[in-house]
């Protein structure tokens, strides 16, 4: 009799334990946002949030305001959209807030890669040093000795004339940024003497082009992966793929390359120095390069697409590119030493700057999630105050809360090339409610996680439409071409992607 009273009380303790999991106990207490834990037990929204995030995050907005608790896949997410409490969020703590918990999660998904406790200081740090400051010069001058490698080669020889050449956009932008910054990062073909110097680069731009076709696979496969949802087919593709990039980004071989950034060297020596296994280091940069070239050619392909659907923001934006290549002695023509932009000219460019950031409002949509390790409180700008409980997640999207609101962006779904500057050069200020806003686009992230690397991000893509401007006369091959929609799968990973590709020509100016 004992046995069997011992055997029920486990079951129903087992039965209890698992409610509670599910999350058929959680009850919303006095202080506490709005609460929302769906239907199905455990997986509360998680189909509705994956279907579409943006939209999903739209109506419990409508419903409840500003703050909401929701349950997603056995986590309950509190989402903040009042911008006026991001900063209260991304800068508190990491004993309160902490988004390395799930950053870890994230990238042992899906790069294989289990992090140690010093890599946070390792990157931001070895980012400090190398993809800002002195070493964002360094960085500059290099990417765009590679943009002269892959794009320009031809145009000293004659071979390039003064025709019309036609290529889809998306895959030409994606394709030639991604291609530059690897090399940049990660080293060229070594050669010796100057006799083997075009074989070198012949041979940089013949792997650097394979790296990309196998990269695009990964890529498509990513959102997927990222939610734990591929298919078998595609789940043994996604491991195929993984362990491809680890050998041919392997610190073996990255080693055997020339010119291979501080910024890459350093951090694979002080990940050694911590006691690294030299096959995890592979996966880590694995990782790296998601992480440097994953967004900054799509966000290319919008900005370019942009202008040529704009021809007022192309021509002021073209102007400019014109104008500071004369006022630092050079021009794209023939007979002319290859043009040669350097960190200083990019400085010089308020209406690109502008272009850029607009582009980015309406593309980039990333969320930021911290991991609520003790009950924390939140006052919102209305004045009323919640409590964030332990064990939760707190997580932003500035996409919805900030970069499409009418109130802080008019017209929002416009683009509008001058939106953040105004007419003598300097940048806007925003505001909601009458009050001036910090936060108004986030395409970064913020705080302690914001993206070490976006200055680096944002000096390749200028680089990029820089030479493109200057050399070429663009053009949509259907004048009349639809902006396409973009892939909602993509939602929370940065720069959204076009759910098809659009054709354009190019031809050189000269």
């Amino acid at each position: 009799m004992a046995l069997w009273m011992i055997l029920l009380c486990t079951l129903i303790a087992s039965l209890l334990g698992g409610f509670y999991l599910l999350g058929v106990f959680r009850r919303r207490r006095p202080d506490e946002p709005p609460l929302e834990k769906g239907i199905i037990p455990w997986l509360g929204y998680a189909l509705d949030f994956r279907k579409d995030s943006s939209e999903f995050l739209k109506t419990m907005q409508r419903k409840h305001g500003d703050i909401f608790t929701v349950l997603i896949g056995g986590y309950y997410f509190t989402f903040v959209m009042d911008p006026f409490c991001f900063g209260a969020i991304v800068k508190e703590s990491r004993s309160k807030l902490d988004f390395t918990s799930f950053a870890s999660e994230l990238v042992l998904q899906v790069f294989g890669y289990k992090p140690i406790e010093a890599n946070f200081s390792i990157i931001h740090s070895s980012s400090t040093k190398h993809l800002m400051g002195d070493g964002l010069t360094v960085m500059i001058q290099a990417t765009m000795e590679n943009f002269q490698k892959l794009m320009l080669f031809n145009l000293s020889s004659g071979e390039e004339k003064r025709v019309w050449q036609e290529d889809s956009l998306f895959h030409y932008c994606y394709n030639i940024v991604f291609r530059a910054g690897y090399l940049a990062l990660f080293g060229t073909e070594p050669h010796q003497g100057a006799g083997n110097k075009e074989k070198a680069n012949e041979q940089d731009r013949i792997h650097s082009n394979q790296l990309f076709h196998e990269f695009r696979k990964y890529d498509r496969l990513f959102p997927r992966l990222a939610y734990a949802v591929l298919p078998p087919k595609d789940k043994i593709e996604a491991e195929r793929l993984k362990r491809l990039f680890w050998s041919m980004l392997s610190v073996k071989k990255s080693w055997q390359k020339d010119n291979i950034s501080g910024w890459i060297s350093e951090q694979d020596q002080l990940l050694a120095q911590h006691g690294v296994s030299e096959c995890m280091r592979d996966r880590f940069m694995f990782m790296l390069l998601w992480a440097s070239q994953g967004n900054t050619g799509p966000t290319a392909f919008w900005l370019l697409l942009y202008l040529m659907k704009h021809p007022e923001a192309m021509k002021a934006v073209k102007d400019e590119v014109d104008k500071v290549l004369r006022e630092n002695g050079q021009e794209a023509k023939p007979g002319s030493p290859p043009i040669n932009i350097t960190r200083d000219m990019l400085n010089q460019t308020p209406l690109l700057d502008s272009a850029l950031e607009e582009t980015l409002r309406l593309v980039a949509a990333p969320i930021l999630i911290r991991a609520v390790l003790q009950d924390t409180s939140l006052k919102t700008s209305s004045g009323t105050e919640y409590t964030l409980r332990k064990g939760d997640r707190v997580a932003l999207f500035p996409y919805v809360s900030v970069q499409m609101n009418p109130e802080i962006h008019p017209e929002p779904h416009k683009f509008k090339y001058d939106r953040f500057v105004n007419p003598d050069g300097t940048k806007k200020d925003f505001y909601k409610n009458g009050k001036r806003l910090k936060y108004f686009n986030m395409p970064w992230g913020a705080g302690v996680s914001i993206c070490p690397g976006r200055f680096f991000a944002t000096a390749e893509i200028k680089l990029f439409v820089f030479v493109m401007l200057s050399h070429y006369d663009l053009e949509l091959v259907n004048g009349e071409e639809e902006t396409p929609a973009i892939d909602i799968s993509r939602w929370g990973f940065g720069t959204m992607q076009p759910v098809r590709d659009v054709q354009f020509r190019y031809r050189l100016r000269f």
